[in-house]
């Protein structure tokens, strides 16, 4: 599986079996993980067989169940901090896809359980990320027109449309898909809307874009 057919493949997934996730793909996570700290400068973690970030009131009215592994996103402070756990958060959940597993964006419907993560001074969790082996692969999400999030038009160059395909199937908070894309020549624009977790959707659909439209073809602006 490569990433476009990870991003068409992989959805929201709420309901998880009970089983630990094998060796190999624990070891490909984590060494992602790590290079992700390396070159971004967050503190990412997997926290592996953990049932009680999941076994919460409100995590039942989100109906989750069978979760106890979780990558928990976890950064400095600052105004870029939740783009920045979207745009590499993101990237682990299309490696997960293409190990074999599913996750799910969460944003509040979970418990902080701060004895398992390591959270040092200036930091914060912005987010986690639900991970394992899902009972269903999840539904395809419905997506605006594209003309609705951004300049799209029949005579856009095939990299930008490329890249907006990417864009459409990429997760948002509660599917609302609030931003705005602007293409001119080789420079785009990326503006994020108001809406929960809007900053952290920016990043996702960043890291989209850049799958798709290919990073060699345009200049962020």
């Amino acid at each position: 599986m490569n990433i476009q057919e990870a991003m068409e493949q992989r959805h929201s997934v709420r309901q998880y079996e009970e089983r630990p996730m094998e060796k190999d793909a624990v070891e490909k996570l984590q060494a992602e993980i790590a290079d992700i700290n390396m070159v971004s400068g967050l503190h990412v973690q997997l926290i592996l067989n953990e049932p009680k970030a999941f076994d919460s009131t409100m995590a039942h009215y989100g109906k989750f169940t069978g979760v106890t592994n979780y990558i928990a996103m976890i950064g400095r402070k600052s105004d870029k901090l939740d783009e920045t756990c979207g745009y590499y958060g993101e990237r682990l959940v299309l490696l997960a896809q293409m190990l074999g597993l599913n996750t799910c964006w969460v944003g509040l419907t979970f418990r902080k359980i701060p004895e398992v993560m390591q959270i040092g001074d200036g930091e914060k969790l912005a987010i986690v990320i639900a991970i394992g082996y899902g009972k269903t692969q999840g539904v395809q999400h419905k997506s605006r027109d594209t003309s609705k999030v951004s300049n799209l038009t029949p005579d856009s160059p095939v990299w930008f449309r490329n890249g907006m395909k990417a864009v459409m199937l990429a997760p948002t908070a509660v599917n609302q898909q609030k931003f705005t894309f602007t293409q001119n020549e080789n420079k785009v624009r990326v503006k994020a809307g108001m809406g929960f977790f809007s900053r952290v959707d920016l990043g996702i659909v960043k890291y989209h874009f850049e799958a798709g439209a290919g990073k060699e073809n345009f200049e962020w602006q």
